[in-house]
Formats: C-alpha cells, structure tokens, sequence
C-alpha cells in the first residue's frame, strides 16, 4: 500500500509533467511559422533569452570559408559569434526560407558592427523588393520588413554594391494581420519602434509573440512621467504585449518624438502605428483628449484615449514625410489632462516588385539542381542565388522585362566547364530563344522531348562528348533558325531530313576544329604583317619628324598652312582580324584661325568652350570647338575624345576630323550639324519657326539609339557616354541624328578594376538617379538619360524646368502619373497632336517609362530600346503611306488616329526619385 509521502512524491511529478507539455505545446504553437538562422554558428542552440531555436546555415552555404568569428566587449561583457563574409564578385546572396502563401511575416537581418570586415556597402532585398542598404557602422544593424509572403518560400537576399555583404542572424516570424490591411502589395520596412517609459532595455519573444524588439525610449524634450501599474481589463489580443502598454509617457501640455535621425525620405509614405492605454484610473473619457501632428500637420483632432469607454485604444496614421517625420501629440483646449503614449511603431512603405515568372523560376532551379549532381564546385552554378533575372542576374541568362513578370529568354552556359548529362528540364523552359552548351564536356543523349510550342531561335551543343542521335523533336521546332552540334565524336551523323534543307542553318554535325587552326595560323599571319606594316609607318614617320626639323615641311594644305596626319591604331575586335585606321587631322593654329576668319561666327557654347563656323579648303564646312580659359573641362576631357573618337566610328556618332594642340590651345574639329541639336528643334529658337513632326521626332530617336548601342556593344570593351541630352544629339542636314560630345565617356567598368566609382558626372534632370547616389557606372546610367531624351521628344518640353509650377519642375515626375493612368495625351506636344499613330506613340512612351526606372536592374538595353524604336517608326511609315494614298483620293491632308486606352506595362518602382534644385550644381550643359 502506498504510503502519504509516495503520493505526495508522484502527484508532484505528475503536475511537473502536465507543466512541462502544456509550456512545451504554448511554446511549439507560440513559435509557429518562426525560422532562426545563426550564420555561421559552430551548431544548432537555443538562444538562453528568446528560448527560441537557432540553426546554423550550412544547409544553404556549406562552404565554411566565408566564415568568420567576432570577439569583443560591448559594455564589460564579452561578445563572442560568428558571421558570414560573402565576396563581392559572387553577385547576390540568397537565403531561402519557408513561407505560407498569403500569411503576413517579419523579417530581420542582423549585420555585426564596423569591427567586422568587409567595408562598404550592400543592398538588402525580400524577394526582388529592396529594403534598405547596409553601411558600415558603428553599432550592430538591423533590417527588419513586414510582408505577405507571395509564394511557399521566400528570398531574403544580401546584394553587392561597393563592398562584401556579411551577416549574423536570420530571423523569420509570423506576426499579426493588421499591418499589412489594405496594402497587400506592400513592403513595410521599420524606421521606428519604441517601447515609451519602459525600464527595460529590449521587450521581445517570449514576452512579445511576435518577436519584435521594442526598444526603451525614456528621453525627451520635456519631464515625462511614467506608469507602470496593473491593468485589470487589459484584453489579451491587442497589437503590443501587456508589458510593453503598462509604461508610457505623459506631459501636461504636449509630447514630442522627432525622429530627424532616421532614415526618413520623401520619395516613401509611412505607417505611423500609435498605441494608447490610460494608466491613471481615476481618468474618465474626455478628461484626456489631445490632437496628433506630424510634421505640424494635424492628423487626428481631439483624440481621446477613453473614447467609447474602452482603456485601449491604437490609431493609424498614413503620411508622407519629407526628410523628417516629428511627431507631436498636444493637449486640446478644455482638456483636464496632458497627452499620454504608450508605444508607437514607424513604418516605411515600399511596392511589391513582382519577381520573375513562377514557372520559369520553378525549372531554372530544376536545371541547377540536375546540374548540381556532377557539378557540386562549379562556380557559375554556386553563384546562381534568388531571382535569376531581377537585381544581379544570374550567370549565362538574359531576360526580357518588356511586359509582365520577366521571363527568360536566353541560357548560355557555353565554356562554363560543366559535365555530366544535360538536364532534361531544359525543355520545359517554354520563353527561352537560344540555347547555347558548347565547349563544356556533357555527356549522354541530347533531351528528346523539346515540345512544338517551344520559342527555340538557336540551339548550339557543339563541343561537347554527346551521343546518341539527334532527337526528331529539335527538327521538328518552328521558330528553329540554328542548330550547331559539331565536334561531338560520338554523336551519330543520321540527320532529321529537315535538317538537310535550308530551312535550318546549321555545322552538319562536322567539327570544324581544323578550321579553327587553319583561321589561327591567318589570324597570326595578318597580325604579324600588321605589326610589320605598322613599325614601317612609325619609322617613316619618324624620318619625316626628323627632316622636319632639318629643312621647311613641304607638304601644305590650300593657302599654305602646314597640316599633319596622325594615324591612329586600334586594336582588332574579335570579328575582324585586319587592323582598323582612323585618320585624323592634326591642325596648326594658324589654319585654324584662317577657316574660322578668325573665329567670326559664333555658333554655340558649353561647358568645353565656344563652338565656331569654319570652312577648309576643300569646302568642307565645320564645327570648331575651342577650349576657354575659364572651362571646367581640360586636358583630360580633351584627350578622352580624341582618343575615343580616333577608334570608333558610326553613321549615328558624330566623326572627329581633326584637332589642334599648339600654344596652350586645345582644339576640336568637327563636321558641321546644319540642322543643329535636337534641343533647339524641340523648344529653340528653330522650333518657334517650326514645329518639328512626329516621325522625323521618331526618326531622329532611333538614330540616336543606334549610335548609343553600338557605344554599348563596343567590340573589346563597351564605352558609356555619362551625358546624354537633346543638346548632345545634333542634326545633319538630312535629319540624321549623330551623338557627340564624349569628353565624359567612360569604358565600362569590368571584373578586376581596381576603381569603378567614378566622379558622377552628368547634367540635371538628365542624371541616374541611381549612378547619383551609389556613384556606381554602368551602361543602364545612359538608359536613364535616354528615357529623360525620349519625354522630351514626346512633350517638347525641358528636363528641367524651375519656372514652371514646383510639381512640373522635372520632366520626368511630371510625365509618370500621366503615362501609368493612361493619359498619354496629356504630355503630347500640342505641336504634334493629331499627327500620330496611337500605337507608335505608345510604343515610344512605354520604352521611355521603363528607361526612367529608379533601379537600373528594371531598365532594357540599347538593343532592345533599338528594336522597340525600329518597329515604332515602321508603324509610323506604314500609317503615312496609308494616309497619302487617301490623300490621292481627295482625302484630308492630315490624319489622326484615335488614341489606344490600352493600359501600359506595370513598372516596379521601389522609390520615385526627383533630381531637383540639389542637383543644379552639377555640371551644367555644355
């Protein structure tokens, strides 16, 4: 029989036990949809103060290399972790994490203090939503974001700009509905949460169940008094925990919370979350009633605490805020009490950008995970990571943003040292045009199961160790213009009878190998004998500089002025082998003078100096552009186009005949424009003369779009211009369009520079946005400036104009709500109204909206702008030529067509950005 102490001893240990499960079972469901990540960590712990569960990140970076560990003491205590150190040359980095579709998440990041390495700066992304950047600082950061998750996992990703991303923590958290009510397609970043007259330092899990961080703010311009007593009626399901409402702030005329120090900006609405509990039970309803400012505009008038007899209350404020946001809470006339705050929360809100295509992500990953199976230490394969189109594309892959979710269009994987068979899923990518695989060591069957919707253009698997035949189905695709397999020796020859008609360009399946060599042994042979040819010119030149200085030059141009001949060399592209020569003219002063009589005519100014009509001798008519004494720009300017010019040459780029460098006189030698820049045509003095019409404004862009795309695809090394602008875009006398003045062009940045941030170079209203604030070059700065030229052939108007009401100062903040509402109309040049073609006009409309994205990630290339420009102007022609046959027939001698109300493509735009009056001290037109 048992006696009284057992049963004492066992009910003990029952109650310990139904204890422990019942703390067990709060905790599981209390902690639920929750994902901890310590980076780096040496094994899976449970934090001693949250209770809750870390994992290390070796599941989605095993490489232990980037690791790092960080020893110090923070106020007398020893901080000892680990973080993670990525390389900037690996692009984007991306943790993956779980997620409900449709459920409401925070997210935080914790990136270690400045005594971690890896300085400089870096962009933190939700999927391809931008949140907020990383710079070195001296206390530990956090990023934290509220977002309703769009899919079953979630990127959160760290993306290299000017230095190594790194990071400690991860934290993934469930939290309550009500932020995100009536802003689904939103991202809220936190500015601001603080825990008024709290004692405590940080309140979090498992005190707050959503683990956010409420920190204490006790501080203020006035004598605060705080609370901290028992609320009896307190309701269990309010939005901040019990212990963060039972302390606040309270003054007996006003509260104020000025939060100038944060990262507040004025291209951002905030959420301002406000939250009340009256802590003086002798308080009844109407004894305490204030009104709430934000930056001394009122927000919510007489606001009472009590109002309806709750003890509870929490307001929400939707406001802009320009560079500040104050908050002042101040008692109202007749009120009895002061204002009281408990908590409140600031929160940054910023669109969803919508990724890239689900499916296309869904297979893309299935091609690098059957990749990955005889490829584990690949380097193209490691550094794919997130969205493989959006914010650093992925390796190999082009993609094609014009409508919609971007899709991928192009997979090239060619030299990428990859084995193994290849992947079957490569089938299933239904947008991709070109396939290329060659020169890898894939082995196995090419895929048979290519389907006939496929948009294939060209396949190339040539060098590689394939076998097996060519499956029917690659014949048999309708869109098929190329297939190269060559140099695959155990490949069969029996080729698909489509394959042996004209249809389909193609190697035969013969390895051209030998070829290759013979080409090899040609290409050594011509530069061999240019080099001979060259080392002949110098020396020839040479002796000639020397008999110079022995008896007078015998060679003069017209009226005796000596002129010289320098031959300038460029190196040979890789698709042509015979060594190009660009002859430029090297002027004596004094023939300068004589062809300008003596710099008569006058016929512009920028930043360079004045520009002059001249005339050589052979009746060639100039432009002389002569550097002033008071330029800004000097030597470096002078010898940047000299010598860019003296190497590319473009029926759309302005041509450099000759210069002058004698006498402190640094002179340019150009063709003269006689139609002049594209800038007094839209709104000079020519345009009150007359208004130039739609297709010639069409013709002229697309010249101009040429001439920057073969800039952009410069063989060797592309060139960005750094100042496009109407005024830089001058006019022959055919209407031909030429781009000039390349004084600021600049070779793109490569892989391996030791320096690619440049001095921002550029003129208002025409200036990334982007290129403004990172300082970071690149092909897509010239984009913008182009997207700022294309308003302007659409409107006529300037870029930049303070005379105009301050909402119309700039072209391009004015012009963007017009083209998303559809308003094209209303931004037409009324010159031009009624002489269009609807669908051209949009065309050229939508082009120049996404060319104007603030992120250079969402904005096309040259060559697309081109081929949008190219069938634009063929819309235009061909509803000319219909409307002069009408002509023929007695018909009105203009046309007008009605305008399509088709809605543009969506453009994701994380922040609208002005350049305005700040700006203006940037180097002004030239």
């Amino acid at each position: 029989m048992m006696d009284l102490q057992d049963y004492w001893i066992l009910r003990l240990v029952f109650v310990v036990y139904v204890l422990c499960v019942y703390i067990f079972i709060r905790s599981a469901s209390a902690s639920e949809g929750f994902e901890s990540i310590a980076c780096c960590a040496d094994s899976n712990y449970t934090d001693p103060v949250t209770t809750l569960n870390y994992t290390t990140d070796y599941s989605s970076f095993p490489d232990k290399k980037s690791c790092r560990h960080l020893s110090e003491t923070v106020l007398h205590q020893i901080r000892d972790e680990n973080f993670r150190l990525f390389d900037i040359n690996e692009g984007k980095r991306c943790y993956n994490l779980p997620t409900t579709l449709n459920k409401v998440y925070l997210i935080r990041g914790t990136f270690p203090s400045e005594n971690a390495p890896g300085k400089g700066s870096f962009g933190v992304s939700i999927g391809v939503t931008v949140l907020g950047t990383v710079r070195s600082s001296s206390q530990d950061l956090r990023i934290e974001g509220v977002f309703r998750a769009t899919k079953n996992n979630t990127d959160f990703c760290l993306v290299t700009e000017e230095g190594n991303p790194y990071i400690s923590h991860l934290e993934l958290r469930s939290v309550s509905e009500e932020y995100l009510q009536g802003l689904n397609s939103s991202v809220l970043k936190l500015i601001n949460r603080s825990n008024l007259g709290g004692k405590e330092d940080d309140i979090r899990y498992p005190i707050d169940q959503s683990d956010r961080i409420w920190k204490r703010t006790t501080t203020s311009p006035y004598t605060p008094i705080s609370f901290n007593i028992s609320i009896l009626d307190h309701k269990s399901n309010v939005t901040p925990p019990l212990k963060v409402l039972q302390t606040a702030l309270t003054h007996p005329e006003r509260l104020e919370f000025n939060n100038n120090g944060l990262e507040v900006k004025e291209d951002y609405e905030y959420l301002v979350f406000l939250y009340f509990l009256e802590l003086n039970n002798s308080v009844r309803e109407g004894q305490r009633v204030f009104d709430i400012f934000v930056n001394s505009e009122i927000k919510e008038g007489r606001f009472d605490i009590l109002n309806g007899g709750s003890n509870y209350r929490y307001t929400l404020l939707n406001v802009s805020a320009k560079g500040s946001l104050n908050l002042t809470l101040a008692k109202a006339s007749g009120s009895e009490n002061g204002p009281l705050l408990n908590a409140y929360e600031i929160m940054q809100v910023h669109p969803w950008i919508e990724g890239t295509n689900q499916t296309d992500v869904e297979v893309i990953k299935k091609v690098r995970e059957q990749l990955l199976v005889q490829n584990q230490d690949n380097k193209v394969l490691k550094s794919w990571s997130g969205d493989p189109c959006i914010l650093s594309p992925w390796h190999g892959i082009t993609c094609d943003h014009s409508s919609g979710p971007s899709v991928i269009t192009d997979l090239d994987l060619s030299s990428s040292d990859l084995k193994g068979p290849i992947p079957s899923s490569v089938t299933e990518m239904t947008n991709l045009r070109t396939l290329n695989l060659s020169h890898n060591s894939f082995t196995g069957e090419i895929p048979s199961s290519f389907p006939l919707s496929s948009l294939l253009i060209s396949i190339d698997v040539s060098y590689n160790d394939l076998e097996g035949s060519l499956p029917e189905s690659i014949s048999s695709l309708p869109n098929l213009k190329t297939l190269y397999f060559g140099c695959n020796e155990h490949l069969k020859e029996d080729i698909p009878p489509k394959l042996g008609s004209s249809l389909i360009q193609t190697d035969g399946g013969r390895c051209k190998e030998e070829d290759s060599r013979l080409d090899q042994v040609v290409v050594i042979s011509v530069v061999t004998c240019g080099s001979l040819l060259i080392t002949l010119v110098i020396g020839v030149i040479f002796v000639c500089c020397y008999r110079h200085k022995l008896i007078p030059w015998e060679g003069f141009v017209g009226k005796g002025y000596p002129v010289t001949t320098n031959l300038i060399f460029s190196l040979p592209s890789k698709d042509d082998f015979f060594i190009k020569s660009v002859s430029i003219q090297a002027f004596t002063l004094e023939y300068i003078e004589e062809a300008t009589e003596k710099y008569k005519t006058l016929i512009g100014e920028g930043g360079f100096g004045p520009v002059y009509r001249g005339m050589l001798d052979d009746g060639q008519e100039v432009a002389v552009k002569v550097r002033s004494a008071t330029s800004t720009q000097g030597t470096r300017e002078f010898d940047n186009e000299l010598n860019l010019l003296s190497a590319i040459q473009h029926e759309n780029l302005v041509p450099l005949i000759g210069y002058c460098n004698e006498k402190d006189q640094q002179i340019l030698v150009y063709p003269f424009m006689s139609n002049g820049s594209l800038q007094n045509r839209l709104y000079g003095e020519p345009a009150k003369r007359k208004i130039l019409d739609w297709p010639t404004r069409l013709s002229i862009a697309l010249g101009a779009a040429r001439g920057l795309a073969y800039l952009h695809t410069f063989p060797g090394r592309p060139v960005i211009h750094r100042d496009i602008k109407s005024s830089n875009i001058l006019l022959d006398h055919s209407m031909c369009a030429k781009v000039a003045d390349f004084g600021f062009s600049k070779y793109a940045p490569q892989e391996g520079d030791s320096n690619v941030s440049l001095e921002v170079r550029g003129t208002a209203g025409y200036l990334d946005p982007e290129y403004y604030t990172t300082q970071q070059l690149s092909e897509k700065s010239d984009v913008f400036s182009f997207g700022v030229v294309l308003l302007e052939i659409v409107s006529g108007r300037e870029p930049l104009d303070i005379k105009r009401p301050r909402n119309e100062w700039s072209l391009v903040e004015w012009a963007k709500p017009y083209i998303r509402a559809s308003k094209i109309e209303e931004i037409v040049d009324p010159g031009i109204k009624g002489g269009y073609h609807a669908e051209a006009m949009w065309r050229v409309v939508e082009v120049a909206l996404q060319c104007i994205e603030p992120f250079s990630a969402y904005r096309p290339c040259m060559d697309d702008i081109v081929r949008e420009l190219e069938d634009a102007l063929i819309i235009e022609n061909n509803a000319s030529e219909y409307m002069k046959s009408i002509d023929s027939l007695g018909g009105s001698n203009r046309y007008s067509f009605v305008m399509d109300k088709r809605v543009p493509p969506s453009t994701s735009s994380t922040a609208e950005s002005t350049i305005t009056s700040q700006t203006l001290s940037l180097p002004q037109p030239r």
